[in-house]
């Protein structure tokens, strides 16, 4: 169920593996612990992801990956979720970090704009990258934690489901078996009328 649930989440999963970006990483893409689904390795990819996607900087999907191998977590999940960072949520994304860090660190409030570019790295990220990398770090690690938890817990639930799934359909097996007398021996014929009339079975042999 969780499996199903992370690749219905995440349509692109298999598109990661052919991203030119990623390409600098070579054959440590093929690794195969980095596409595993399992719960250490998508909860670990939850806080790889998110991590960076709350920092202001470039190349994040080449950073996540970085990080992904270095830490054996899921690749694709941790390259995919960087992109909760994109041009509509960036602005107030680094507008919420930024505050934050003025808060902080308490240096006056500076008007700005947010652009993706090396015009506004080179000038405006020069003027307000302390408090804006300290509210950052603080979003991120918050992200990170909280996507991990959460995780561990939501595959959790989804294997105590399952179980619960499983018990329930031998429960109503062994019930329907009791109340149907013909359907409780399932051996072959053949092989019930031999041992049904083993010596000593019905008694002493005649």
């Amino acid at each position: 169920m969780a499996k199903k649930l992370i690749k219905k989440w995440f349509p692109a999963y298999e598109s990661v593996r052919a991203h030119r970006a990623l390409g600098l990483l070579g054959p440590r893409l093929r690794a195969a612990d980095l596409w595993h689904l399992n719960r250490r390795s998508v909860a670990g990819a939850f806080a790889v992801g998110l991590f960076v996607a709350f920092l202001p900087i470039p190349l994040q999907m080449l950073l996540a990956a970085t990080i992904a191998i270095v830490v054996r977590v899921n690749l694709p999940i941790s390259v995919l979720l960087v992109w909760v960072s994109n041009p509509l949520t960036m602005p107030p994304i680094f507008y919420t970090a930024y505050t934050i860090g003025r808060w902080i660190l308490d240096e006056p409030r500076r008007s700005f704009q947010v652009e993706m570019s090396l015009e506004w790295f080179a000038g405006d990220l020069l003027t307000i990258w302390k408090p804006l990398l300290t509210g950052s770090l603080l979003l991120a690690v918050a992200a990170s934690l909280t996507g991990y938890i959460v995780i561990r817990l939501l595959w959790w639930f989804s294997v105590v489901e399952r179980l619960k799934l499983r018990r329930a359909r031998l429960h109503r097996r062994l019930v329907h078996s009791q109340q149907n007398p013909y359907a409780r021996d399932r051996r072959p014929a053949a092989d019930r009328d031999i041992r049904d009339n083993a010596p000593g079975r019905n008694g002493p042999p005649g």
